[in-house]
Order: structure tokens, then C-alpha cells, then sequence
């Protein structure tokens, strides 16, 4: 694609090409915040149904260690024991959260584009760690436009903490007294409220930041007339070299046509527009066969070859024209045209016999 064109000549849209070319690069439209949806989601979803079985379970692990914590042994072989099993039930709770989280990423991307395996975003380039780059990044209208978008998540992110917390001030003031079975459900409820505010802030959020990344995207993307004249070579060929190669293929068919007139059996004629070299050899073939045909300048070049090597010529311009017109090179000429041929080849047999 051509570097010297400004923005301005960036009139078409993308090729399909183009994209797939983007695409095995890494380039792709991307939002931030459908992952960060996805992950706050997951949290939801994980609060609302994992939690209460994960805290039972955290408190089943522990509260045999506290219950004995005053006659536990504290040598370092028994203790290091201890620990290792009580920090392997830990890790058997948490491990479902990961796997959860992970899961929310791969989603989120695979939402968006599919997963898109590239090494060229992080190959290492000079405009990444230049810092004449790095200022036009910092300043250009994306990084604007993502620094206006964050200040505005972090707002309402805390506009609703505060709406969903606000009114509970009271009652968190006192859980401190309360049982903790009840004081942990009482906060679970809390949490649960404000994932559930935040999760359906953040699926608006990620809805138009989507679509504005894709509407930069697509405009990134976008070719000049030169742009997708230049792909349309790159991947068909420039049109002059393949018109060229063209006329050489023809020029090549031509010439290997023009090669088995001598060896034609007979030459039917228009008698001046069409050509049709027939062969017929006992044996060989199971009908005659079209060797060589043309019109105007090619059909006399055939008439020429014939009379140079003594090939018969016989006139006979309705089947010319549909010998020419349906029968290809190379294949034998079909059942309907068996008897004027045959009398033909006929005559032309008779003739020779006579002349020997």
C-alpha cells in the first residue's frame, strides 16, 4: 500500500483482503471494556453462586486450626506440614475463580473477533520505545477520547457505589456486632448489589465503546482508489503482463495448431472466412477429429499450410461454420455431421487412390 497518501484520499472501504491481512497481524477492533464486562460479570456470577459454597468451605478449612490453634505442634516439620495441607485446600477453592476469570477473558475475545493468534504486536519495534512516538501517542485524539472514557468509568463507577452504599451506611455501622454468619451474609448481599449495578453499567459502557472501537477501526482500514488498484495487482497480476501472457498462451495454441495441418487428412473450407483441418487415420481414430480451425486471417494461414504440404481443401461452407462453431480442438466431430464428413473424407480417399 502506498505511505505517501494522506487520510484524505482514504475514500473506499476496506477490502476483505485487507482485513485478513490486518487480522493475521493482530490488527483488529478491540474494546477494553468488553473484557473488563465480561470479568465484572464473571465476578457477579461467581459472587451470587461460587461465594457462599466458597466461604464454607474456606471456613471448614480453617476452623479446625482455630479451634485447636493452642495444642497445635509448632515444630517446623509438623507445622510446615500443617500449613502445606491447609494452603492446598485453599488453592482447590480458588482454583474454580481463575479458571472462571481466564474463561471471561477468552470469551470477551472471542465475542469481539475470535481468537486471533498473532506474535506481531509484540515484536519488538523502534516506534514503540521512541519517544517522539510516545508523545504522539499520549497526545493523539484516541488516547484523548480513552482518558475522557476512564474518567468517566471511574465517575459512574462511583456514583453507583455510592447510590448502592449510601443507603446500607446505617446497618454496616453495626455489623461489627453482629454474628458473623450473619454479618458475612448481610456484606455478601452488599457485594452482590453493587456487581450487579456495576455489570449492567459496564454492558452499556461496552456496547458503544465496542462500537466506536470498530467504527475507528473500520476507518483506519479504510484504502484509497490507488490502494485497492495496487492489492487488485498484487493479487491478479498487473493486466497488461497477464494480457501479455495471454497472447503468448495463444500465440503457443496457435502455433501447435498450425503444426498439425500437415498432418490433417483433409481441410474444409467457408470458402474464405472459416478453416477446419480434419484428420482420420484407420486405427487411430474412432471418428475424424478438428486438429486446426480459425476465421479471416488464421483460416487462410491453415489454407496456406495445406497447399504447401498437399493437404486436400474442399469447399463446403455450411459445414465449415459448424464444425468451426461446435466442436473443439482436439475432439471428435459428433454424430451429426458423421455422413457429410464421411463423404468428404470419402472423396478425398477416392481421389488419392486415383492419383497413385
Amino acid at each position: 500500500m502506498a505511505d505517501d497518501q494522506d487520510d484524505s484520499q482514504k475514500t473506499e472501504e476496506p477490502t476483505a483482503k485487507r482485513l485478513q491481512d490486518a487480522r493475521e497481524k493482530g490488527q483488529i477492533a478491540n474494546s477494553r471494556e468488553v473484557s473488563n464486562f465480561m470479568i465484572i460479570g464473571m465476578a457477579t456470577l461467581l459472587v451470587a453462586t461460587y461465594a457462599p459454597y466458597g466461604m464454607q468451605g474456606m471456613s471448614q478449612a480453617l476452623e479446625g486450626y482455630l479451634a485447636h490453634a493452642a495444642t497445635m505442634p509448632m515444630d517446623g516439620p509438623a507445622l510446615g506440614s500443617r500449613l502445606k495441607t491447609l494452603l492446598g485446600d485453599v488453592a482447590l477453592l480458588m482454583l474454580a475463580v481463575f479458571a472462571a476469570f481466564i474463561l471471561a477473558a477468552f470469551v470477551a475475545a472471542g465475542v469481539q473477533n475470535g481468537i486471533v493468534w498473532s506474535t506481531e504486536s509484540i515484536t519488538p519495534k523502534f516506534e514503540k520505545i521512541s519517544p517522539l512516538s510516545g508523545l504522539k501517542r499520549l497526545f493523539s485524539l484516541k488516547s484523548i477520547v480513552e482518558f475522557i472514557k476512564n474518567i468517566t468509568k471511574m465517575g459512574l463507577i462511583a456514583t453507583l457505589g455510592f447510590a448502592v452504599v449510601w443507603p446500607e451506611h446505617g446497618r454496616l455501622m453495626v455489623t461489627g456486632r453482629l454474628e458473623p454468619a450473619i454479618a458475612m451474609g448481610y456484606l455478601h448481599d452488599i457485594v452482590l448489589m453493587l456487581l450487579m449495578a456495576m455489570s449492567a453499567a459496564m454492558a452499556v459502557l461496552a456496547g458503544f465503546d465496542f462500537a466506536y472501537q470498530r467504527f475507528e477501526f473500520m476507518k483506519q482500514m479504510r484504502m484509497s482508489k490507488r490502494d485497492i488498484q495496487d492489492e487488485h495487482k498484487q493479487s491478479e497480476g498487473d493486466p497488461m503482463i497477464r494480457q501479455r501472457l495471454r497472447g503468448l498462451r495463444m500465440e503457443r495454441a496457435r502455433q501447435r495448431m498450425m503444426a498439425e495441418v500437415p498432418t490433417s487428412t483433409v481441410v474444409i473450407t467457408n470458402p474464405t472466412h472459416y478453416s477446419v483441418a480434419l484428420r482420420y487415420e484407420q486405427g487411430r481414430d474412432a471418428a475424424p477429429v478438428v486438429v486446426a480451425k480459425g476465421v479471416e486471417l488464421v483460416a487462410l494461414r491453415i489454407r496456406e499450410i495445406a497447399r504447401e504440404n498437399d493437404v486436400p481443401i474442399v469447399e463446403s461452407p455450411p459445414l465449415a461454420r459448424a464444425l468451426h462453431g461446435g466442436v473443439e480442438l482436439g475432439r471428435a466431430i459428433p454424430p451429426a455431421h458423421f455422413q457429410a464428413v464421411a463423404e468428404i473424407i470419402g472423396y478425398v480417399l477416392r481421389m488419392r487412390g486415383a492419383g497413385a
